[in-house]
């Protein structure tokens, strides 16, 4: 254990790459004790990508990039302007809205940070926003990306503790929302402390013009359920509602109906039982596809190859964490390390609720120093088995384990949004850390309410009827 954990703590305190780090620690504790072969450690490293489930991850990855290179950002940015622009610090709100939005297509904070973060930040700047405070909510707000679905941790989570998949997207919808309440709340008490006014003028048009476009993507489930009401064949009554809204959008050139369809067509499809989880990452690239090459007709040849190249690059590198984690956590196994803590935290407490507060303050020091898919692919297999016996629903705890780590991404020293709003703002990661700090509190707030009151999670998949 002292090689294992001890050597990748040492190297990661050196500057190893994460991934090469455990490599490197599982590697000096098979050279000492033995025990497998080579080939074994190649074969379980390669088991580690062999999943059905990890399919989605390059297709979730290229519908991030895809959507950014579409225009759809800006789309989703116009509309997010025309519903809460007129309020009290209205950037600051838009910006929140349209995290919202794109993270109902991307699946990563990295994306939502990366893409429609470049505009807000810009924008918040040009209207006198100090860009301390444009940079804190647009990484409080990027944190939804993987709360609300579609989301890539959960692929991962799902995979690693043989969770349903579509059980875990649902799940994140309300808590998704109540994140976003909050934030919104935040928002509301910083713009009155600080005399923050709105950015756009108060427009029935522009509001009512956005209602609609939010009518419109209700419609369609809607029309689904009355079509199959009326004896359409499922599938037939699909293609009908869906034809409906596309008429819609072209004849009232809608900014942002399209885009606002993508989780609708994606939670769907998979409750209706269309695709898998999985298979809904290949619909949400086909989706992006349509939108960019034949609704908006903004997506070039050359960005669609660089996007392309883009997400083989994310792939690649997410790909060799999870690889290098599958012999390492298949190592603290076989070490016992699960087992020895698993009897330390039962010499601590029985109870579930003080085990859940020292997870959390465990994932939280994780989360500043080691990836998120990393952590997860390690962490799992230590913690599920406590979890199960103390009563935890797995689903509940993905949520929990999902969200802690994406507070993590805000902080040094591996926080890879704290990096790309550093590069984007222009300012030093110290200056970044500070602006955030802020920003942690409904964040915090949303955390808690989730870990102490599971049905937030659990509600809205047994409504499905996808968990008991």
């Amino acid at each position: 254990m002292l090689i294992l954990l001890g050597g990748f703590l040492i190297l990661m305190v050196l500057g190893v790459p994460v991934a090469v780090s455990m490599v490197l620690s599982s590697l000096a504790y098979l050279a000492v004790h033995g025990g497998a072969p080579d080939v074994v450690v190649a074969q379980r490293m390669i088991a580690g990508v062999e999943s059905f489930p990890l399919l989605a991850v390059p297709f979730f990855i290229l519908a991030g990039n895809l959507m950014n290179i579409a225009g759809v950002t800006g789309r989703i940015y116009k509309f997010a302007v025309d519903l809460v622009g007129w309020m009290r610090g209205g950037l600051a709100q838009v910006n929140i809205i349209g995290s919202v939005i794109f993270s109902g297509m991307s699946g990563t904070a990295i994306a939502d940070a990366a893409g429609i973060g470049t505009i807000e930040i810009k924008a918040m700047k040009d209207h006198g926003y100090p860009v301390e405070v444009a940079v804190g909510v647009t990484a409080a707000s990027a944190t939804l990306g993987p709360i609300i679905p579609p989301s890539l941790p959960f692929v991962i989570y799902g995979m690693m503790a043989n969770v349903s998949i579509g059980s875990l997207f649902l799940g994140g919808v309300v808590p998704g929302v109540l994140m976003t309440v909050f934030m919104m709340a935040t928002v509301a008490i910083f713009a009155r402390i600080k005399g923050w006014g709105s950015d756009a003028p108060f427009q029935l048009k522009a509001i009512a013009g956005a209602m609609l476009e939010i009518s419109v993507v209700g419609l369609f489930p809607l029309a689904v359920i009355l079509l199959d009401k009326a004896g359409l064949e499922q599938n037939t009554a699909i293609f009908a509602a869906l034809s409906v809204v596309l008429v819609l959008d072209y004849i009232f050139k809608f900014s942002a109906v399209m885009a606002l369809m993508t989780p609708v067509i994606l939670i769907g499809g998979m409750t209706l039982g269309w695709f898998t989880p999985t298979e809904a990452a290949v619909a949400a690239v086909m989706w992006s596809l349509f939108l960019g090459l034949v609704r908006y007709r903004s997506m070039t040849m050359k960005a669609l190859a660089k996007a392309t190249f883009d997400t083989v690059e994310t792939t690649a590198s997410v790909l060799f964490i999870v690889t290098a984690a599958s012999i390492f956590a298949w190592l603290l196994t076989v070490s016992q390390a699960a087992a020895m803590f698993s009897t330390l935290i039962f010499s601590i407490t029985e109870n579930k609720w003080v085990f859940l507060i020292l997870v959390n303050l465990l994932m939280l020091f994780v989360g500043c120093f080691l990836d998120t898919i990393a952590a997860i692919t390690i962490l799992v297999p230590i913690l599920l088995p406590i979890v199960l016996k103390m009563g935890i629903d797995p689903v509940h705890f993905g949520l929990i384990m999902t969200l802690n780590l994406m507070i993590g991404l805000l902080h040094p020293p591996l926080g890879m949004v704290l990096f790309v709003l550093s590069r984007v703002a222009k300012l030093s990661v110290e200056r970044t850390t500070m602006a955030i700090l802020p920003w942690l509190v409904p964040l915090f707030l949303a955390l808690i309410a989730i870990t102490f009151i599971p049905e937030i999670t659990l509600w809205l998949p047994r409504f499905m009827g996808v968990m008991k």
